[in-house]
């Protein structure tokens, strides 16, 4: 079957052997299971010294100083142009994608929130098949939730500064059973976080972009609303937490007006995205105390600047970006894409998830 750039090729008795590129830093054991999950159906490309060292486990960027040699920008774009198949969209490019890779088909990126950066590449248009890594994030993202949540219910920067102190003055702290946790956007990720919270006896609400009050069961919560009561659930919430794809729809959701109707003392998480919050509105209220703590794992501007008020403020907590990033998370992926590129081989492109939805962004 002929198929156009970008457009998804059914497999299915396709007589030539499709070519797999990884794309993005990988560990060389990871590369070896997909290269050989279906050995003689697809050409596995993995050349680690035409990407960039890594920094940690599961960094899929590299060192951000590293520049491939003319030769090897040479043999990279030769692979993109074979590449059929790609794990995780290349880095640094400025020309098109589809003109660098003109026979590619799919996608399997490493992130969840890609719809942004797919609309910014030019692809939301296309046909290009893109699947996320929506859900292989949420356990530590929702560990990394109630740590932010234990942190300060415990009190535990106070225990800290008391035994730096060698000081043994008993005190009291708050306790989660009881709270209210109002969770924006409860996906793969927000349905983990509300799944936690009610063992810990918390009362869990959501707001998620289709309303049905009987859906509420099904995604594991006690109460849902619709985008029109968005300020009500805030008012009533004693946490937040943020976990809502970036869109146009969602863009300054928790704009100055919603910062306003949080509850005093309210503590809120952001692992969604930071262009889901006005920052402005948020040092403000943090600074007037307004807010208990704010935990941030993402921000508008990235790497957060040194000049950044966020830094400095004794009820914030910095993130960087990296509260999703577990030393768990390529074999979940690669048991992802191995998974997919079984179903891909076999023409069975329904059965491949997540898919993203380029119009919606998610």
């Amino acid at each position: 079957m002929a198929a156009g750039p970008g457009q998804p090729l059914d497999r299915a008795g396709a007589g030539d052997r499709p070519t797999v590129l990884i794309a993005s830093p990988l560990e060389e054991h990871h590369a070896a299971r997909i290269a050989g999950a279906f050995a003689g159906r697809v050409d596995t490309v993995y050349r680690p010294d035409l990407l960039p060292p890594i920094r940690f486990p599961g960094d899929h960027g590299g060192s951000p100083g590293w520049r491939r040699s003319p030769e090897q920008q040479r043999e990279w774009h030769a692979a993109l142009r074979r590449a059929e198949v790609l794990w995780d969209f290349p880095l640094g490019e400025s020309e098109p994608l589809l003109e660098l890779a003109p026979r590619l088909r799919w996608v399997q990126t490493t992130s969840a929130g890609v719809g942004q950066y797919v609309q910014r590449l030019g692809l939301a248009d296309s046909d290009l098949l893109v699947t996320t890594a929506s859900g292989v994030h949420a356990q530590p993202l929702t560990e990394f939730v109630f740590a932010a949540l234990l942190h300060h219910t415990k009190r535990v920067g106070h225990l800290q500064d008391e035994q730096r102190a060698h000081r043994w003055e008993r005190f009291c702290a708050r306790e989660l059973d009881g709270q209210t946790m109002a969770i924006v956007g409860p996906g793969r990720i927000g349905r983990k976080v509300a799944q936690v919270a009610r063992c810990f006896g918390m009362t869990v609400w959501a707001m998620a972009r289709a309303h049905d009050p009987d859906r509420a069961a099904a995604l594991g919560v006690d109460r849902l609303f619709a985008r029109g009561d968005f300020h009500a659930m805030l008012a009533g919430a004693d946490c937040v937490v943020l976990c809502a794809p970036h869109t146009p729809e969602t863009d300054n959701l928790l704009d100055r007006e919603a910062i306003a109707i949080l509850k005093p003392g309210v503590v809120l998480v952001n692992i969604a995205r930071g262009a889901v919050v006005d920052e402005d509105a948020l040092v403000e209220a943090l600074r007037a105390g307004r807010i208990g703590l704010a935990a941030l794992d993402v921000f508008r501007a990235e790497p957060l600047p040194p000049t950044s008020p966020f830094w400095d403020l004794p009820n914030v907590l910095v993130c960087p970006h990296s509260a999703s990033t577990a030393d768990t998370e390529n074999a979940k992926l690669t048991d992802r894409f191995v998974r997919n590129l079984g179903f891909y081989l076999d023409g069975r492109l329904d059965r491949m998830e997540p898919a993203l939805d380029k119009a919606r962004l998610y």
